[in-house]
C-alpha cells in the first residue's frame, strides 16, 4: 500500500466561521487523534486530500509537531449537495499496528442464467489489518449463483495478515429473483380506466 505525503498545518481557530475561512483557502479542517495523545486540530490541502481519498483506507504520511507520523482517514464529512470535503478525522497509526477498517467488496463473474439481482447487504467488510498493509478492495466470485444463494463473510478470501472484524456468518452479498413487473402495470391501467369513467 502506497503512502501519500501530505503537508498539514496546526490550527488554533475553531467554529463554523473558521472552518468556512479554511475551506475558502482550498484547505480542509481536520483533527488528528489516537495513541492516547491529545487531539491536534490541523488544516490539510483540499485537492491533495481529495485525490488521496480516491484510494480507500489510504495511508497518509504527515509531519506533525516536528515528527513524521502515519495516519488513516477514519471519518470523512462531505457537503451533501456539492460533495466537497468539509472535515476529516485522521487516526494515528504505527507500522506493525493492527487497525480495524472497512474494505470495499467487489463481486465478479456472471450469475446463473435467469432473472437474478445481486444485493450487497454489506458494501464493505469490517476487517483487522496491519496499518501499512490494508488491502484496497476484496474480490469475490458470484459466478453461477442463483436466487437464494448468499456469500458470507467467511466465504471471502482475505489476504495474509488480514482477519474478519465481523461475525463469520454475516451475509455480505445475496442473490435475489427479479420481481415480475406485470402486476404494477395492470394496476396502473385500471387506475387510468377508473379516472376516465
Amino acid at each position: 500500500m502506497a503512502e501519500v505525503k501530505l503537508a498539514v498545518e496546526t490550527r488554533t481557530e475553531f467554529g463554523k466561521g473558521a472552518a468556512r475561512r479554511i475551506r475558502r483557502e482550498s484547505k480542509v479542517p481536520a483533527v488528528v487523534y489516537g495513541h492516547g495523545a491529545e487531539p491536534v486540530h490541523v488544516t490539510v490541502p483540499g485537492h491533495e486530500l481529495m485525490m488521496a481519498l480516491k484510494t480507500s483506507n489510504v495511508l497518509l504520511a504527515i509531519e506533525l509537531n516536528g515528527k513524521n507520523e502515519l495516519v488513516i482517514p477514519k471519518a470523512v464529512q462531505r457537503d451533501p449537495l456539492k460533495g466537497f470535503l468539509e472535515h476529516v478525522d485522521l487516526l494515528l497509526v504505527k507500522r506493525g499496528e493492527k487497525v480495524q477498517v472497512d474494505i470495499p467488496v467487489l463481486a465478479e463473474g456472471e450469475l446463473a442464467p435467469g432473472q437474478f439481482l445481486l444485493e450487497y447487504v454489506l458494501n464493505s467488510l469490517p476487517v483487522e489489518a496491519e496499518a501499512t498493509h490494508i488491502p484496497e478492495q476484496l474480490t469475490v466470485s458470484v459466478a453461477g449463483l442463483e436466487a437464494g444463494a448468499s456469500i458470507e463473510a467467511k466465504d471471502i478470501k482475505l489476504p495474509e495478515g488480514v482477519s474478519l472484524a465481523v461475525e463469520p456468518d454475516a451475509v455480505v452479498i445475496q442473490v435475489l429473483a427479479a420481481q415480475a413487473e406485470e402486476a404494477p402495470a395492470e394496476g396502473a391501467a385500471e387506475e387510468g380506466a377508473s379516472e376516465e369513467g
